[in-house]
């Protein structure tokens, strides 16, 4: 058996996390894409990046420059101006930061395991028990210094046991903090502001009239007091006592680690251009196969191709693909983009094409025979939809797809064969609906027995029909949850005349239910 001293030399190293503050993230960026030169002189002249609203552009970003001005973030363009007469500004983008966002949190995970995103310009990263390869966290912290240096954007860096206190330090503290274990976290980070709790402004505002503008003014307060001032458990941001102990590690924070997925993807360099159509389809049946076998390999089957083209002129050439089901059937697929290639113009030639696969599913396995010869040959279902698909539009096949509810005309929707199925309605499989639905419910005269009865006659489009059977009710009640007050509950009938022609009825209301007069009959479906 080990002795304790082994045991305890094999105890986990103590968590690390890693916050990166990218400050000018967005004006970074834009330098970037404009070209410009970032560090001394990037500043200059005052800068900032707008975002159109509906009560006109407003400041989403400012440079130091700017804001030495006086020119704030969130403030409207027209009171920056008159502050800061020679703002300059550009469009801002902020699906373009955030896309930018995440590609670095994957280039980032050279300092660790994983990376979570910190919208809208921070990065978390795990470095438990990694710091050691580089030196040490000091020589940690230089080596990403140095590496985002080198990419011209500026950061702040912090380490710490927990996101919170990392998070803290980077934005409110002195820059490269350390936080080692040993540590006193409270000691440490008495004198940040509030704003360190990663709060929502209307928090922050609160905390600041009650005069609680330190962390360390919350340890003065009685907890029991706070806990009754804010009660709001779901959000984090709206509870300073919750981010409190995040930040000092009693409550673990949950983080969303950045995943990168490879999208499987194969090419072919061309010795020579081609123009020919016969050899661009060729090609194009080659890179079906090739991938074809990467799926396999992989277990996957595709639902979006991508078929980029690259022209001896620099042009290139994207060609989409979207199928109904996953699949690797590589003559299914060479068959699709046959359509997607018509009247391409190769100009000068096509030197370089690449076959990418960037949205894929799960696709076992499956045990080929003779009957199941006519999908091989791309006769099945999914690839019919597909080739209606392409050459009808993506707009013009639709699928019926049951909806969660218990009200037959909100009990299926009609959606596009790529869409994904987001509802099920395996809950109501054990109710009867009819084959064919009216788009919007008849009304008809109904002769019954009773008020409660079942129907012995109706009228419908001027004809009158005997009912010689009749099952029922299935009642339904409204949708309080969506229905107005004086939405009625409904009573289905299945009913069938004397021609043997079936028919769903129902009746909306019961007498005395207060919520109308006498209650009105409808006709809803025909069945089979």
């Amino acid at each position: 058996m080990p002795s304790r001293s082994k045991l305890a030399g094999n105890a986990a190293p103590p968590r690390r996390i890693l916050a990166i503050w990218l400050r000018q993230l967005a004006l970074d960026r834009w330098r970037l894409a404009e070209g410009l030169a970032a560090g001394e002189g990037a500043d200059a002249q005052p800068l900032a990046l707008i975002a159109e609203t509906a009560h006109g552009p407003r400041l989403a970003a400012v440079n130091d420059a700017g804001l030495n001005g006086g020119a704030q973030p969130g403030a409207m363009l027209a009171d920056a101006r008159t502050l800061c007469p020679q703002l300059a500004v550009a469009p801002s983008d902020p699906a373009g930061d955030l896309a930018f966002l995440e590609n670095l949190a994957a280039w980032a995970m050279r300092w660790g395991p994983w990376s979570a995103l910190d919208p809208p310009d921070g990065l978390l990263i795990d470095v438990t028990g990694v710091a050691h390869l580089f030196g040490g966290e000091a020589a940690l912290l230089a080596d990403a210094r140095a590496a985002f240096a080198r990419r011209r954007l500026s950061v702040r860096l912090a380490l710490a046991p927990t996101a919170g206190a990392a998070w803290a330090l980077a934005h409110h503290g002195p820059d490269g903090a350390i936080l080692h274990p040993d540590d006193d976290p409270a000691a440490r980070l008495s004198g940040l502001p509030v704003a360190a709790l990663r709060l929502d402004d209307d928090v922050l505002t609160v905390l600041r009239r009650l005069g609680l503008k330190r962390l360390g003014d919350l340890g003065g307060v009685a907890r029991d007091a706070l806990s009754r001032r804010f009660r709001n458990r779901r959000s984090a941001a709206a509870n300073p006592l919750l981010r409190m102990d995040q930040l000092l590690g009693r409550v673990p924070e949950p983080l969303l680690p950045v995943t990168v997925v490879h999208a499987p993807l194969v090419q072919r360099r061309l010795m020579e251009p081609i123009r020919h159509r016969d050899l661009l389809d060729r090609v194009v049946a080659d890179l079906a196969q090739d991938m074809a076998r990467q799926l396999e390999g992989e277990a996957l089957g595709a639902r979006r191709l991508e078929l980029g083209l690259w022209k001896v002129d620099g042009e290139v050439l994207v060609r989409r693909l979207e199928l109904a089901a996953p699949s690797r059937e590589a003559e299914h697929i060479a068959g699709l983009y046959g359509r997607k290639l018509e009247g391409l113009d190769a100009g000068f030639g096509i030197e370089l094409v690449r076959m990418r696969a960037p949205w894929c599913e799960p696709l076992a396995l499956s045990q080929q025979d003779f009957e199941a010869a006519a999908e091989a040959h791309g006769t099945s279902l999914a690839a019919c939809i597909d080739r209606l698909s392409v050459r009808l539009g993506e707009e013009a096949v639709r699928r019926p797809v049951p909806r969660a509810s218990h009200l037959p005309e909100r009990a299926q929707r009609w959606q596009g064969p790529l869409e994904r199925e987001t509802s099920s309605q395996g809950a109501f499989d054990f109710y009867f609906r009819p084959l064919k639905m009216l788009d919007r419910p008849e009304q008809i005269a109904v002769i019954y027995e009773t008020p409660d009865g079942l129907p012995k006659r109706f009228r419908w489009r001027g004809q009158v029909h005997e009912i010689a059977r009749a099952e029922g009710p299935e009642r339904i009640a409204p949708e309080w949850w969506r229905e107005r007050g004086t939405a009625r509950l409904r009573d289905y009938y299945r009913i069938e005349d004397g021609q043997g022609r079936r028919y769903w009825i129902y009746r909306s209301g019961v007498v005395g239910d207060g919520r109308g007069g006498t209650p009105a009959w409808f006709l809803q479906g025909i069945c089979a």
